[in-house]
């Protein structure tokens, strides 16, 4: 009996000495999980869902409806005959809005060609920090135009089909720190109709954007496209774009100086015949009003 009585205690003994263990053991486990950085999304790359002419890999929040106007005077090079392109201006007003932090969506109307636009644009991967974080943004954009103006020639058979035009394009960019951030776009535009028979339906142009902040509220923006095709000498040039951002609460506020008249992409990347070299560069601004329509519960 007294080796049985012996035998039971060891036993007890060594089942709360593993019971001990195994639950230090699941502290330990917990308390590592729990210090275990959370996945966290990268914001604030560029201030505003546009770089300046091009969309930017920044996202609006959900439930975010953003107003924006952009507005593009004439040419500096005109004089003082034109006040200085401040007698010309062309605009284009849009809506954007937030769907997820992945998903957002857009319509606008331009002055030139009458144009109306939507777009959609997807990232599937955004830059995080954190658990699974990964170093860059991708997004796809596509998008449709459609010109409104009167025909050129109503006396022949026109098509509603010729009015449309569509652009698809990828956006890779990072935010390397919070003064530098950097992406790059490729883009292809499709036109239904073009002006002559030398020209491509298809065009297709890599986008270079950036942002430096040079104080709390100001920052250095550019974006520039390259016409890989659809560049005719003397006729068209590549669109490129500098400008200050001043953040100011609620709005955004672009300064910028630009050798492209259109306001969407089948305009800028198809139709700007300004060279920078001969001074043939418009100023204009952008501004954008963020307005909280729908609150989130949560936030990703």
């Amino acid at each position: 009996m007294k080796n049985t009585h012996y035998r039971f205690l060891a036993l007890v003994t060594i089942v709360l000495f593993a019971s001990l263990q195994i639950k230090a053991q699941d502290d330990l486990i917990g308390l590592v999980g729990e210090d275990k950085p959370k996945k966290e999304l990268v914001k604030n790359a560029f201030k505003s869902t546009r770089v300046i002419n091009g969309h930017s890999m920044e996202f609006l929040l959900p439930g975010t409806l953003d107003f924006r106007i952009l507005h593009r005077f004439g040419q500096l090079d005109q004089g003082y005959k034109n006040f200085f392109g401040l007698d010309q201006a062309s605009m284009r007003l849009g809506f954007d809005y937030g769907i997820s932090n992945h998903l957002m969506l857009g319509v606008g109307r331009s002055t030139y060609k009458k144009e109306l636009d939507g777009y959609i644009k997807f990232a599937p991967i955004r830059q995080s920090t954190g658990s699974k974080s990964f170093p860059v943004t991708i997004a796809a954009v596509a998008g449709m135009t459609m010109n409104t103006s009167d025909w050129s020639d109503p006396t022949i058979q026109n098509y509603y089909t010729s009015r449309l035009a569509y652009y698809f394009q990828t956006i890779i960019g990072r935010k390397f720190s919070e003064g530098i951030s950097v992406q790059i776009t490729p883009t292809m535009v499709h036109n239904n109709l073009v002006a002559t028979s030398t020209m491509p339906n298809d065009v297709f142009s890599v986008g270079f954007g950036g942002r430096v902040k040079l104080s709390r509220r100001l920052a250095f923006t550019w974006d520039y496209f390259y016409l890989v095709t659809g560049k005719e000498k003397d006729v068209n040039h590549d669109p490129l774009s500098i400008g200050i951002d001043i953040e100011t609460g609620g709005h955004v506020f672009q300064l910028h100086f630009s050798n492209s008249t259109g306001m969407n992409e089948r305009a800028f990347l198809t139709e700007t015949t300004n060279n920078w070299g001969k001074g043939e560069i418009r100023f204009g601004f952008n501004l954008s009003r963020v307005f909280q329509i729908k609150k989130n519960k949560k936030v990703d």
